[in-house]
């Protein structure tokens, strides 16, 4: 197996972790939180890794794009799979229920397990977990905290927020 590369990405949400073999994205970590992830030791530090990566987050964080394009390596589940691909589908900006992403996946009884497979999402922002909510419309459990869901909601939608404004939300 090859080296597992890292470096760090400063956005507006706060230092973001970037792993995988330095092409292909496998981790996406928060600074801090449930989402929080950590290199580990025998990981190997490149801040030449992962230019695309780089790249097309600075378009997002900027908000001159919503989409991303890049090669990914998310490890999971085969069920994991299908709903990290099936989030991938949710409109930027626009928000969903468990229980819908449930049905989106034919399994409309496993609400639970979909927000199990959310929340072990590898590839939060990128693979955009942050656009599920709760069946009331309330916002739920985020690995970046929920003020970090609400800004990347907000980003999508087109409303201009400052780095200041994460902290406020």
């Amino acid at each position: 197996m090859p080296d597992t590369l890292y470096t760090t990405l400063d956005s507006p949400i706060g230092p973001l972790l970037l792993a995988g073999d330095g092409v292909r994205l496998s981790r996406l970590g928060f600074p801090t939180g449930k989402g929080a992830v950590t290199p580990r030791p025998d990981w190997r530090r490149d801040d030449d890794a992962f230019p695309e990566v780089r790249a097309q987050l600075g378009a997002y964080f900027d908000g001159r794009s919503t989409r991303f394009d890049l090669a990914l390596d998310p490890r999971g589940t085969p069920f994991q799979l299908r709903v990290w691909e099936a989030l991938t589908a949710i409109p930027p900006g626009e928000t969903i229920s468990y229980g819908e992403l449930a049905r989106r996946i034919g399994r409309p009884n496993a609400s639970r397990a979909v927000g199990a497979a959310n929340g072990a999402n590898p590839l939060p922002v990128i693979v955009p977990c942050h656009r599920v909510i709760g069946a009331g419309g309330a916002l739920t459990g985020f690995g970046g905290g929920i003020a970090t869901k609400r800004w990347l909601l907000a980003l999508e939608r087109g409303e201009r927020l400052e780095t200041g404004q994460l902290a406020l939300l």
